[in-house]
């Protein structure tokens, strides 16, 4: 069953993000409603909202998921908890790692207003920060969720999770430094990568168990 719903996952999130980057190179409807939104949401910031967003959007900076990840690992390392241990290094570096490549393959600019809240000069597809908080929040959610057994706790590990990755993602749009097709694809390629990463490991551990018992 866990296998069978990873790669139902893992397709199913491979589509989207195919489907979302095939918009983004040939300039289909959506990236018509990526530029549509960026204006719409500039023109209406609110210095307290902006902010606030400014504090959700730094908070999970690259940098600050590294340390998060550095720590969470050395709990795991002295827990001895060998099979989430090698979950979260492969899947939160390794997935940073590649958003770059994949930020270098489509090297998509930026939104750019005459006045904007940040400025960077780094390529925009996929974002970044919602590669990084899906990856971070959803290997603990997924570490959670198979920890219990109980269907109301798992409901709500994955409805506090959803949220906080759709936060972090809609404040990199309201600051104009994504569009709403770069954190739609982040998302997307983000749960490929860790349903990939934690499937395949999980079930690399229970087949190493398994020849070890039957030997």
């Amino acid at each position: 069953m866990q296998l069978t719903v990873g790669v139902a996952v893992l397709i199913g999130a491979s589509w989207l993000f195919g489907g979302i980057a095939e918009d983004v190179v040939t300039g289909d409807p959506l990236t018509l409603i990526d530029v549509w939104l960026a204006q719409w949401l500039h023109v209406r910031a609110d210095p307290t909202l902006t902010r606030f967003m400014l504090v959700i959007s730094h908070m999970h900076d690259p940098w600050m998921l590294s340390v998060v990840v550095m720590c969470l690992s050395l709990f795991l390392l002295y827990r001895r908890n060998w099979v989430w241990l090698l979950s979260v290094l492969l899947a939160v570096p390794g997935g940073m790692l590649l958003n770059i490549l994949m930020k270098l393959a489509f090297q998509r600019a930026r939104p750019t207003f005459d006045d904007p809240v940040l400025t960077l000069v780094t390529y925009s597809f996929p974002s970044g920060h919602a590669v990084g908080a899906t990856l971070f929040y959803g290997v603990i959610a997924a570490m959670l969720v198979i920890q219990t057994r109980s269907w109301v706790l798992r409901s709500i590990i994955v409805l506090t999770t959803l949220p906080m990755v759709a936060l972090v993602a809609f404040s990199r749009v309201y600051l104009g430094v994504h569009y709403l097709s770069d954190v739609l694809g982040g998302f997307a390629v983000a749960v490929a990568w860790l349903t990939l990463c934690v499937v395949g490991i999980h079930t690399w551990f229970q087949h190493r168990q398994a020849r070890q018992t039957a030997g």
